[in-house]
């Protein structure tokens, strides 16, 4: 008989609900994940929940997520007794039966090869679920290879353009940071805060050219408005997830700037982003704004995606049985 499992689903555009799903069997090399926290991706979730993903990831009905954290319940023969009971991170998972997956976090159980966890060592579980979108600003701040002295604008303040900034302030750089939100800009780490809300402007707040524009934000029309902030020879870093570019040419064209993108993380980047919050060096608690249990899935969904002041809802899937 197959084993199967809660999982969240969306069976159609705008809709979300509580679905059983039956899961593969479990190879020799995986293990079994009792799931104790997910979490909702702003910016990718919208645009699937909205249909607007493109195929293949918009297979309806789907299982969404790739912000996982839970505790190893089982294993396939091949691997040792030193994996039960551990806190591990994984990106979503693809052991479901006629279920598109994507990406296949947001399931009470998940079953993957092991080789794809991330063991939480050293910090709270709870952050895990942050490591994708850590991991995510920590490749584009490795990609603009920020020195110190640099100046930065970082565009949104969502959670991806929170990390981004203190990531690159840890490096040395100064630091700009806008968006609208008032609560979002108190829990930010920069020099230079910008509220575009209560009508600052960039004219005013930065007096000297950039280094770097991170979008952090998904709108071309904000970063349209910092172009001329850009220094000569200057960098765009696109951190957001969009549909379409569209920007004016001729402040790029005067100012030649180069338009780099940032597909995710890079190896090791999941690992690394771990070790900075075990460290201290990255700070991410503040982050966490909102918890509801996974029965109020409907709720989360909407509180993650229309309220500003939610930076980082987290599911709770309840407890695992085994405790250690």
């Amino acid at each position: 008989m197959m084993t199967r499992t809660q999982a969240v689903v969306i069976p159609e555009a705008g809709v979300v609900e509580l679905r059983e799903v039956g899961l593969c069997e479990p190879g020799p090399d995986d293990v079994t994940i009792q799931t104790v926290y997910t979490s909702i991706s702003a910016g990718t979730e919208r645009m699937l929940l909205a249909g607007q993903m493109p195929h293949p990831m918009l297979q309806l009905p789907v299982i969404p997520g790739y912000e996982t954290v839970g505790k190893v319940i089982a294993h396939g023969e091949n691997l040792s007794d030193d994996w039960l009971g551990r806190w591990v991170y994984v990106g979503g998972a693809m052991c479901y039966e006629g279920i598109n997956a994507a990406w296949g976090g947001q399931s009470a159980t998940i079953i993957t090869p092991a080789e794809r966890v991330i063991h939480l060592k050293h910090i709270e579980p709870v952050q895990g679920v942050l490591l994708a979108l850590s991991a995510t600003a920590l490749h584009g701040i490795d990609l603009l290879q920020v020195q110190p002295g640099q100046r930065m604008l970082v565009i949104g303040q969502g959670p991806v353009g929170q990390i981004a900034a203190r990531l690159a302030r840890g490096r040395g750089a100064w630091v700009a940071v806008s968006d609208r939100s008032a609560s979002r800009l108190e829990r930010a780490e920069a020099d230079r805060l910008i509220n575009v809300e209560a009508g600052e402007t960039l004219a005013e707040a930065i007096s000297e050219p950039l280094d770097f524009i991170v979008e952090a934000s998904g709108s071309m029309a904000a970063l349209s408005d910092a172009l001329m902030k850009l220094k000569t020879g200057g960098t765009i870093l696109l951190l957001g997830y969009y549909q379409t570019l569209e920007l004016p040419y001729m402040p790029l064209f005067l100012k030649e700037a180069r338009l780099l993108t940032a597909k995710e993380w890079g190896p090791d980047d999941l690992q690394r982003s771990r070790d900075l919050i075990a460290s201290g060096d990255l700070a991410v608690s503040a982050l966490l704004t909102h918890r509801l249990p996974i029965s109020a899935v409907d709720v989360a969904y909407k509180i993650a995606l229309n309220e500003m002041d939610c930076l980082k809802l987290i599911l709770e899937w309840g407890d695992p049985k085994h405790d250690s």
